[in-house]
């Protein structure tokens, strides 16, 4: 009976509470981790797609345009990191057809010849993503013998350039929103959870237990809740992923294992590190506290 009442009045630690807890919070970090990946990708794409057109001169040889083709590749600004093609040669022929599939007029009848160039589409690397750069590139690339033309489409690149920076800075003011909230959301279930314990702890206390024996276990025990609900949150991400990613199959275009690997070891570090500190600074409060205050 007494055993009964002494378990009673000092409570039991709700550790399947704590763990969905955590992972719950964990779980929309996560998300919110996959989402900023997807739009990172997204940006590569976005910035692959953006392809300078170099207009070659007419009645070039084979043997010159290969030339050209080997000096566009060892150029510096070219992208080395692209998803598609960095180079991508268009003969005047494939431009051709091209157009009248898209429009339905057939201009080399009413013109009796083919006035368009061969063209290569470049991929610039972002780097040089910024009016001044892709002016010195359009001057450098004309002025090599062969080159008929150079379109950088600065306007798309600056409009691109804008609304990347846009949607960063919010996305970046949503991401500290977010954590700031999951740190709040586990340090108050790591303190209502501890409060089951306050008088096991008062109890270590009246017997001469030093602060860190007494922080130690409940430190240790939370390390441990905080990996486990970071393994639960990342396998249902990654749950969460794959059937987002059979239901709409170009998200695959958008994944990036490393980035994915890095968010799951952030998440164990995140749920390990801020149950731990919660833990330190609950209990250390708790010590602190008069017999009166506790009850």
């Amino acid at each position: 009976m007494q055993k009964g009442y002494s378990k009673k009045k000092l409570g039991s630690y709700p550790s399947i509470g704590v763990i969905i807890s955590i992972t719950l919070a964990l779980i929309v970090i996560g998300l919110f981790g996959i989402a900023l990946i997807y739009s990172n990708q997204l940006e590569k794409l976005v910035r692959d797609n953006i392809r300078m057109e170099v207009y070659l001169s007419t009645n070039l040889t084979e043997t010159q345009r290969d030339q050209i083709e080997k000096k566009l590749e060892a150029l510096p600004y070219i992208s080395k990191e692209t998803l598609g093609p960095a180079l991508q040669f268009i003969s005047k022929e494939e431009a051709a057809k091209k157009f009248i599939e898209e429009t339905g007029e057939d201009f080399t009848k009413l013109l009796g010849e083919n006035p368009l160039h061969d063209a290569y589409l470049i991929s610039i690397a972002p780097e040089f993503h910024q009016p001044e750069e892709m002016q010195k590139i359009k001057k450098e690339l004309e002025g090599m013998n062969g080159i008929f033309q150079v379109v950088p489409k600065e306007g798309l690149i600056e409009s691109v350039n804008k609304n990347i920076t846009s949607i960063s800075l919010i996305l970046l003011g949503l991401a500290a929103l977010l954590l700031i909230t999951v740190v709040l959301l586990i340090n108050n279930t790591i303190r209502l959870a501890l409060f089951s314990q306050r008088f096991l702890i008062r109890s270590m206390q009246l017997v001469g237990a030093k602060r860190w024996f007494i922080q130690r276990p409940f430190i240790v025990r939370s390390i441990l809740y905080g990996l486990i609900a970071a393994v639960l949150a990342s396998a249902s991400i990654a749950g969460l992923v794959n059937y987002a990613h059979g239901e709409i199959e170009d998200l695959i275009l958008l994944m990036n294992k490393d980035h994915v690997m890095l968010l799951a070891g952030a998440l164990m570090i995140l749920g390990m590190l801020v149950a731990a500190i919660s833990t330190f600074f609950s209990i250390g409060r708790y010590l602190k506290m008069s017999l009166d205050e506790l009850y």
